[in-house]
């Protein structure tokens, strides 16, 4: 089914209607994604409207903006931002799924992007310089080349969503943002997770656009997928019951 209709929104995506403009920045398959993910979001605000209003509005919202998005090939943050997800040389993954762990608790470890290389393999290390910058250098095999940048959080709300991107001049351009909500069974958090690497202009990011394509983009996407077992595994108990005690961590950042 979910075949059937994947092909059925391309079949749409390659109508007059929704013709490419010059402002489009987001590449075919995340369209599709994101028209999918607008349709799934807006059936399930109807089977919460009525004891979830506010959230079903919500919800409604966010899958108009992603029908949007898919629709018309425009995304305003990455317009933003300066990118363009039709190139090629970019790396762009989306993820969506449940973990079995308290909304308030999940985010503040996520929040605490020093954590991030626990599960992220992907990354050699994150140092938080304040509250909104970070240092983060990448983990890339054989050490090639190293590969360093500073982050910036663009935008937060507690419990809610964490958004940061790479600041201007980096290495490399990163961009990423986490969603939390609230399991529709009330026995988890729902995580909505997308991750974007652009290489810089000129020679030198052609040299880097080859690394990160391949095998880093793997081991990216491995690293996202891989957070539901680490945070339900023996790592994160430890984690949890030890180095920060449970109470500690859900208020570290309150």
């Amino acid at each position: 089914m979910i075949d059937t209709l994947s092909e059925s929104v391309r079949n749409i995506l390659k109508g007059s209607l929704l013709e490419s403009h010059e402002s489009e920045n987001v590449n075919t398959p995340e369209r599709i994604a994101s028209v999918l993910a607008g349709a799934f979001l807006a059936y399930k605000s109807i089977g919460t409207f009525t004891k979830h209003p506010f959230l079903a509005l919500q919800e409604a919202l966010v899958s108009g903006l992603l029908v949007y998005r898919g629709a018309t090939g425009y995304c305003p943050v990455y317009a933003g931002l300066g990118k363009d997800s039709t190139d090629p040389s970019a790396i762009h993954i989306t993820e969506r799924f449940i973990v079995n762990k308290p909304k308030a608790e999940v985010y503040a470890f996520w929040r605490n992007l020093e954590n991030l290389p626990r599960f992220m393999k992907h990354l050699a290390s994150v140092e938080e310089r304040d509250s909104k910058i970070s240092y983060w250098r990448a983990n890339l095999p054989g050490e090639i080349v190293k590969l360093s940048w500073n982050a910036e959080i663009t935008r937060e709300e507690e419990n809610t969503y964490i958004g940061w991107q790479s600041v201007e001049g980096s290495m490399v351009d990163n961009a990423g943002k986490v969603e939390f909500n609230d399991a529709l069974n009330g026995s988890g958090t729902e995580l909505n997770i997308e991750i974007s690497y652009f290489p810089p202009a000129g020679s030198l990011g052609q040299g880097i656009a080859k690394l990160l394509n391949g095998v880093f983009e793997n081991m990216i996407r491995r690293d996202i997928t891989n957070f539901k077992h680490y945070v339900e595994g023996e790592d994160y108990k430890t984690y949890a019951t030890d180095d920060q005690p449970q109470e500690k961590l859900e208020n570290t950042f309150k």
